[in-house]
């Protein structure tokens, strides 16, 4: 009864799938990224395949894509328009971690002030991430390839501790899984392997083509800067795993609720 007053007194102006909403906001930059890739590999070969050595290149980075036009005014507004529920997802997950943790009884397994502390580590990792994601998008490669060498390295090292939080934190307020929890969790592990795999494989071909020009080496690091971008959103899709049936809600309570 008192549920059916209090949903009585609500006025609800908005609601929508939380588990769609997360779709659709992963959905925005893979299909940005696809076509930006088809396009360019087919009218623009001569632009995405140049590269600082001028050595022989198959697979164009994601900045040489997405840094052209036209392909970089889709990406940048899909990107614009994936932020603002990226932002809304870290806040629903800090939200429900902390209240799990709030919930747990105290005792010599409780994580305590520790848990706290790493939660809004993994809050604020996540923003960092955001506004990384944001910098990569709109200052591209051509037009300041310094900064936006320097905002790409703390996008990577913004996704990478996130993702290392995240699942640490998971392990804390779960303690005991269920079966889809912990398809979660393991998915989610295996996608950091996979991350810190093809960050390590980035770096070293980096290394090979900027140092020493051997042929191939720009592709390998571009096939490794695409494994890392799926891995991402592939670790930030898991989230529909997390919250299956949730509603996002914009909703006028009564007086005195």
């Amino acid at each position: 009864m008192e549920g059916n007053s209090l949903c009585n007194k609500t006025a609800v102006f908005f609601m929508i799938s939380f588990r769609q909403l997360c779709i659709v906001t992963v959905s925005l930059p893979l299909c940005a990224l696809l076509i930006c890739f088809v396009t360019a590999y087919i009218f623009q070969q001569d632009d995405i395949h140049e590269t600082h050595c001028r050595v022989y290149n198959v697979i164009p980075s994601i900045s040489a894509i997405t840094g052209i036009s036209p392909q970089r005014y889709l990406w940048r507004v899909c990107v614009a328009f994936h932020i603002g529920p990226r932002v809304i997802i870290a806040s629903m997950y800090h939200t429900y971690y902390r209240s799990l943790l709030s919930s747990q009884t105290p005792g010599p397994s409780h994580p305590g002030s520790r848990g706290f502390w790493l939660l809004n580590i993994a809050f604020w990792l996540s923003l960092v991430e955001i506004a990384a994601l944001c910098g990569v998008t709109y200052i591209s490669n051509r037009e300041n390839y310094p900064v936006h060498e320097k905002i790409f390295m703390v996008f990577m090292f913004g996704s990478l501790s996130y993702m290392l939080a995240t699942i640490k934190v998971f392990k804390l307020v779960k303690p005991n899984m269920s079966d889809s929890e912990r398809n979660s969790y393991l998915i989610k592990k295996c996608l950091f392997a996979t991350s810190i795999v093809s960050t390590v494989g980035l770096c070293v071909f980096f290394l090979k083509h900027r140092l020493l020009c051997h042929d191939m080496a720009f592709s390998w690091f571009s096939f490794c800067e695409y494994l890392i971008a799926s891995a991402n959103m592939a670790f930030h899709m898991t989230v529909v795993l997390d919250f299956p049936t949730e509603q996002l809600i914009v909703a006028q309570a009564s007086p005195g609720l």
